[in-house]
């Protein structure tokens, strides 16, 4: 005889979105079975044996409305959020950031998992997915255990998981200065051309370009690209952490490894200036960076194959040398490290559900997002979509118009190659109107508040 299950749901890893996933379906009168291998063993980037432990900085960055990561945790903070109850609780002066005492609140967290009476921790390391629990959810963040990972990537298909990002920079649209730049595809190439190229599917982006016009171009001299790849060879850059097997894929390497090759690499590669042609000059550029609009509304940019390990400061005074972002307001700085995560847009169906395993759910990081808020707000929408299943309702995923929303939606969007992403405002649909002429803070203040103004009724009826 079966014995019966004494829980509703089983989540495998106890970090930022497990912790919140089971947090939030606990509190809507779920029992979970929340499997940690924690204390047992750590990956090698972990220090502590807390739960939701913050291996890299304590700071849950910028609290302002204005920032598209401050709108996120007051999100969260009105959906009854536990990170942002204990980061409230716990938090040290950090300026206009958001930071917490570690120790603090990874004790807190723990606490709470361990105390809550429809939660039961089991220690003891997952190799595979669970073949008779369902609803799971798969929470285990960056570092996932080789044999767990493989067991994901024979459910979604090996090249649907990655094991590491490489992230361009994403800038605001409106930093940009116009005068300086043009719009042209290579070769005159636009919509029309790559809707034909075997596999892609047409985005709604695509319907946004004009042709020719899908990409911003930003031309060198000469003189002026010599010096741009010297800046890069010298700049100062993240080094490795100890656990991570740096091995850079060839079509996917650091603009700065391309740089040390040799003064003409990146002018052979994502600088090429081939099929272009500068309009005001009438002459091709000695090199060239393009950027790709991010959004539909082509709010923000993308530097196409920029990926890279300069640090924040640095990346922000070397790309500032690139003719026409010279005063460049960066949505996202670039970086290249080791993270565990799947083509979400491509693996996941609604409610972050795997296409390919029903029943089986990811949440936080290998889901596809990136930073300790973003995991934990996947954690949260995970949670209460899967809720809103167990009580027979339909999907109510947050407005499109929210930062959690915007959640939703970088998991959604197709890309030629996707990458985990903090929040940004082109993850929100822009404003329409007069107030989309607004000054730039002006306009995210007003975005920030129809954000909030969507939320509650949303919050009202769908939690």
């Amino acid at each position: 005889m079966t014995e019966a299950r004494s829980h509703d749901v089983t989540i495998v890893g106890a970090g930022l979105a497990g912790c919140e996933a089971a947090f939030q379906l606990a509190e809507r009168g779920h029992h979970v079975r929340l499997l940690e291998m924690k204390p047992a063993r750590r990956t090698p980037a972990q220090t502590s044996d807390f739960f939701a432990e913050l291996v890299c900085s304590n700071s849950l960055r910028g609290a302002a409305l204005a920032n598209a990561v401050g709108l996120l945790k007051e999100e969260l903070r009105r959906v009854g959020s536990l990170l942002m109850r204990v980061a409230d609780r716990t938090s040290v002066p950090a300026g206009g950031a958001l930071a917490v005492d570690r120790e603090r609140f990874g004790a807190e967290m723990t606490a709470t998992m361990r105390e809550h009476p429809r939660i039961t921790v089991e220690t003891g390391e997952v190799t595979e997915i669970p073949r008779d629990e369902r609803p799971v959810i798969l929470a285990t963040g960056p570092l996932t255990a080789d044999a767990l990972a493989s067991s994901i990537a024979e459910a979604v298909g090996t090249k649907h998981l990655a094991y590491y990002d490489a992230i361009a920079p994403i800038l605001s649209a409106d930093s940009i200065n116009w005068s300086k730049v043009w719009k042209q595809s290579r070769w005159g190439k636009g919509t029309a051309e790559r809707a034909q190229e075997p596999g892609r599917k047409m985005m709604a982006e695509d319907a946004e370009e004009s042709g020719d016009e899908a990409y911003v171009n930003c031309p060198f001299d000469e003189e002026t690209y010599r010096a741009f790849v010297a800046a890069l060879v010298a700049a100062e850059k993240v080094a490795p952490r100890e656990f991570e097997d740096v091995r850079y894929f060839e079509g996917c390497l650091p603009c700065e490894v391309m740089a040390e090759r040799g003064e003409r690499t990146l002018a052979y590669g994502p600088m090429k200036p081939v099929g272009l042609v500068d309009p005001r000059t009438g002459r091709r550029p000695h090199a060239v960076i393009q950027l790709r609009a991010e959004d539909v509304a082509a709010t923000a940019y993308n530097m196409v194959g920029f990926q890279t390990r300069m640090k924040y400061p640095e990346q922000l005074r070397v790309f500032r040398m690139v003719p026409g972002l010279e005063e460049a307001e960066f949505l996202r700085f670039g970086s290249v490290h080791r993270n565990t995560f799947v083509d979400a847009p491509r693996v996941l169906g609604p409610g972050m559900e795997m296409l390919r395993m029903p029943g089986v759910f990811l949440a936080g990081q290998v889901a596809g997002v990136e930073g300790y808020v973003e995991s934990a707000a996947a954690g949260f929408v995970c949670a209460v979509l899967l809720a809103q299943r167990l009580a027979g309702k339909p999907l109510a995923p947050p407005p499109k118009t929210t930062a959690l929303g915007g959640i939703v939606t970088h998991l959604g969007r197709e890309q030629p190659s996707y990458q985990p992403s903090n929040i940004t405002w082109a993850h929100l649909p822009p404003l329409e109107g007069t107030k989309s002429r607004l000054t730039k803070r002006a306009r995210y203040e007003a975005m920030a508040e129809r954000a909030l103004a969507d939320l509650d009724p949303w919050k009202n009826s769908a939690l």
